[in-house]
């Protein structure tokens, strides 16, 4: 409220300035009132995020100890995309959710001790139920899967509790107040969690499969298998019947490499729900990444640092993500012609001049700065990109300048530093002003989702050919589910929702678009 009002006070002070400036105007220089309207705007444009940010994240954290939580306003243009109300309220109650059933509470303990003395019971269990998240994969697929689950926990009131024995909690500050999203090292299934399988007696695929499944008892807990190739009893988690099933069951430890939210708006009583959360469809993981991921110090330091060094004075940021999937990968000329293509052809880089031709630059007049920001584990890319804006001018008179954060050939996951690098590349290329990205890239999928960008998405070439058409520009800013995980008892659902579509860039894939 505090906030709003600061807001509010200083629009009211703005507006008067800025008409001031106006009635003066004969008395100041026009660079004076250019320079001094910049400034106004910015700092609006900041209130304006804050106040944003007010609505959708909690109160009472220590700024310091987790400085992305409120100074990504500094940096980042204000989202057009608005919270819902019903969004905003339904996090509060999450919150009083965690905080009365996390970890160190009473109904945590009971919770825990049902786990160790058997794995059956008798009735809808107790009060509190949970989700159990455990990481797998690359940090794209694992920031994906993380914002499914909450997504779901959200869905069917559990609370989601994240399995720390990585390095989680070196990449990202506890989203929840008063509270901690981590599982306890002493939690009974701990040392099983790395077994969870196909083959193991709790998986819900399995059982299904083996007719282990009846309506008189429920198991304690439940593993959730939701990868690339699931079977199809595994994807039967999706159907109103299963869940139907699966929520009286206290205890779910869920494994993913996938972005399976789409799949949730095809559970009939889920999407009902869904839809008064987010009226704007393509907002999910736009919203609920703000909500919930914000970078430990140690790397927001990374991604401050860089993009105030070679960012921050630019008059437009282009964002280019390259992830190149062949065996052995590596900088291709032909990888090289398909994103010069893309981003000439959709105006996105200007072309270079014409050989012989002179250009004078009006020194009365800054030319324009646009700056590239190159992302990927080869460092040749930027490299030619940058010798090629070196050499010759630009056909426009603009000034390019392309930078690259680090080139590290080879990823290297769960390797500290190597995650905080990539997770605050991800970020940069969140604050970007137009980005393209590579086919089938959660990393790319990651960042714009965080930027509420439509991204150009290059596709994926074939024959060692650029293909033409280089890109295509995407439907919506939410992330592609790769392989869609879609069972038969939605196969008419899907028919009938307008707002889940197949990705442009894979056709096994679905994706959240507004509604056309």
């Amino acid at each position: 409220m505090k906030l709003t009002i600061t807001f509010a006070t200083c629009l009211v002070l703005s507006m008067v300035l800025l008409s001031h400036l106006t009635t003066t105007g004969n008395k100041l220089s026009n660079s004076f009132q250019n320079l001094v309207r910049t400034n106004i705007n910015a700092h609006l444009n900041y209130l304006f995020f804050h106040v944003l940010l007010e609505e959708l994240l909690a109160t009472g954290f220590d700024e310091e100890s987790c400085m992305s939580r409120y100074h990504q306003s500094s940096l980042r243009k204000p989202s057009p995309y608005k919270p819902s109300t019903n969004l905003v309220s339904k996090l509060r109650s999450y919150e009083m959710l965690h905080k009365r059933c996390g970890p160190g509470t009473k109904a945590y303990e009971r919770a825990t001790k049902q786990l160790g003395k058997n794995n059956v019971i008798n009735s809808s269990g107790d009060d509190c139920q949970y989700v159990v998240w455990a990481p797998m994969f690359g940090l794209g697929n694992r920031i994906l899967s993380m914002v499914s689950v909450f997504t779901y926990a959200l869905m069917t009131d559990r609370v989601m509790l994240v399995d720390q024995r990585n390095d989680i909690t070196d990449l990202f500050c506890e989203p929840f107040p008063g509270t901690s999203c981590l599982l306890p090292s002493d939690f009974p299934l701990t040392n099983q969690i790395d077994s969870f399988n196909r083959t193991h007696s709790h998986c819900y695929g399995t059982m299904l499969k083996n007719h282990a499944v009846n309506s008189t008892t429920r198991p304690s807990y439940l593993y959730i298998d939701i990868f690339h190739d699931s079977r199809d009893h595994d994807k039967r988690f999706f159907c109103e019947e299963n869940q139907a099933f699966i929520k009286n069951v206290p205890w779910l430890v869920v494994k993913s490499n996938l972005y399976y939210a789409p799949s949730l708006w095809l559970i009939p009583s889920f999407q009902t729900k869904l839809m008064k959360l987010f009226p704007e469809r393509d907002t999910v993981f736009h919203h609920l990444s703000h909500y919930l991921l914000h970078p430990t110090n140690e790397v927001w330091g990374m991604v401050t640092r860089s993009y105030n060094a070679y960012l921050s004075r630019a008059d437009e940021v282009l964002g280019l993500q390259i992830r190149v999937f062949s065996t052995p990968s590596g900088y291709f000329q032909h990888v090289m012609d398909q994103i010069l293509s893309c981003t000439q052809r959709e105006k996105l880089l200007p072309e270079l001049a014409s050989n012989g031709s002179q250009q004078v630059m009006n020194i009365t007049k800054t030319p324009k700065l646009k700056a590239v920001l190159v992302t990927s584990l080869h460092p040749e890319y930027s490299d030619e990109l940058k010798n090629m804006f070196m050499e010759r001018p630009s056909s426009t008179g603009e000034i390019v300048e392309v930078y690259q954060p680090s080139g590290e050939r080879v990823q290297q996951t769960d390797k500290k530093v190597h995650d905080q690098k990539a997770l605050a590349e991800i970020y940069l290329l969140s604050l970007t002003d137009k980005l393209v990205t590579s086919t089938r890239s959660t990393f790319g999928y990651v960042a714009q989702g965080l930027g509420g960008l439509k991204p150009w998405i290059l596709y994926e070439p074939r024959h060692q050919k650029a293909p033409d058409p280089p890109c295509v520009r995407a439907m919506s800013m939410e992330p592609c589910s790769l392989k869609a995980l879609v069972s038969a008892c939605q196969a008419e659902t899907i028919k009938t929702t307008p707002f889940v579509k197949y990705c442009e860039d894979r056709i096994t894939g679905i994706k959240l678009v507004d509604e056309l």
